[in-house]
């Protein structure tokens, strides 16, 4: 008998405790860009943010930097973790199985580096696994977050009331100002706010408005939640709580902040619903997930309609190309001869050999030339040639 709770569990009883100390993700203050109470956590060597309940969860550890890999990634780089390390558990759904290629008496084949070749099948049913990762304050050689800090601020083309605007135009919900409340009406799909003057800062103006935002994608004509339910009942707390998570993602990617104080009166009736269903703190991360990506995509959609009338197509793919496309990003490392590429899934590390015929390389044409706005399209990817790389870590466990 283990006396090991399932890891959403343990995340809700941190949290409760948090809640009732005051001392939540959600109620550290915002002071400023260079001071935020939350920075989505995100893996330095993908590039990507860590989604869901992971985001959560890795936000709330006692690190101020929001850098997290595993100790494969840290040594990949050169980078070592540091002796006596505690690493962190996340949980992640697997939805591939990676077997070794084999020849007609059982052996494993190879590539021409000597790494033995894998394929790669789509499971029936996706699989919970763990994976284990280390904060970069605990990992020597790693860049100082300053200069991280510094290149994202360089790079940075609007400031952090101009994107929240952006998104605003870009989603274009239905606002009505006045009054002294802020709230969501499903019946009528409008958001009410108080005029901007009435509150302190521009920047609690608009993060109260992306709080609301965030229950408009509730709507059944865009992510259908639950939203009739009236103030003091539990689902009511249950959809506060995901438009909560939503606003404190949203705020820390566009540097715009998050205000505890507008939805201080909900702690309590947090604290019974996780109480009461602890696995409800993992739907609502996962549903506050889903806000994140809804309002972000319909502004990088139209963001990028209007770069791609400007930007004449190319033709075809060229070597230093990162594109985007399937849940996955490709490199282009090769231009072969016979009007082939060689490129890399840089999440898994497994290269694929492309004829310009194929699929897959039409697919990534179309996405070269299209971000987020290419079709679905159906690839066949009989003629690639897989070779092995190693996994992206070495230290999980799956659990079935």
């Amino acid at each position: 008998m283990t006396n090991f709770k399932p890891l959403h569990e343990q995340i809700a009883e941190k949290l409760i405790a948090e809640l009732k100390a005051g001392t939540s993700v959600f109620q550290k203050a915002w002071i400023d860009e260079s001071n935020p109470g939350f920075v989505i956590p995100a893996n330095p060597t993908t590039g990507k943010n860590y989604r869901g309940l992971n985001a959560l969860w890795l936000g709330m550890q006692p690190f101020s930097d929001p850098r997290w890999l595993t100790m494969r990634q840290a040594n990949l780089n050169q980078w070592q973790v540091q002796k006596g390390a505690k690493a962190t558990l996340i949980n992640f759904v697997q939805h591939t199985d990676r077997k070794p290629l084999l020849d007609e008496e059982g052996k494993a084949l190879k590539d021409e580096n000597g790494k033995t070749r894998y394929t790669e099948t789509k499971l029936e049913k996706p699989i919970l696994a763990n994976a284990w990762v280390f904060n970069a304050e605990q990992i020597n050689g790693i860049p100082d977050l300053s200069l991280v800090k510094a290149e994202k601020l360089a790079a940075q083309q609007w400031s952090p009331i101009e994107r929240a605007e952006a998104i605003l135009n870009a989603t274009n919900p239905n606002f009505k100002h006045g009054g002294n409340y802020a709230f969501y009406n499903y019946v009528t799909d409008q958001i009410t706010l108080p005029h901007r003057h009435q509150f302190p800062t521009a920047t609690e103006y608009y993060a109260t408005a992306l709080h609301e935002l965030g229950h408009w994608t509730g709507h059944q004509s865009r992510l259908d939640r639950e939203l009739s339910n009236g103030f003091g009942a539990p689902d009511y707390a249950r959809e506060e709580l995901r438009a909560e998570i939503a606003s404190l993602m949203i705020g820390s990617e566009i540097g715009i902040g998050h205000y505890f104080e507008q939805h201080a009166v909900y702690v309590e009736e947090w604290i019974n619903v996780l109480q009461d269903d602890p696995s409800e703190l993992q739907k609502a991360a996962a549903d506050a997930q889903k806000i994140y990506d809804f309002v972000l995509d319909i502004e990088q959609k139209i963001e990028l309609k209007q770069q791609a009338e400007q930007k004449p197509e190319s033709k075809f793919l060229i070597k230093g190309d990162e594109i985007s496309y399937n849940n996955t990003s490709y490199r282009v490392n090769e231009i072969l001869k016979g009007k082939q590429v060689k490129i890399e899934d840089m999440n898994s590390g497994e290269q694929i050999r492309l004829s310009h015929s194929d699929g897959l390389y039409k697919s990534l044409l179309v996405a070269k030339n299209y971000p987020l706005l290419a079709p679905e399209v159906k690839v066949d990817n009989s003629k690639a040639l897989v070779i092995q790389q190693e996994a992206e870590s070495d230290s999980f466990k799956i659990k079935r």
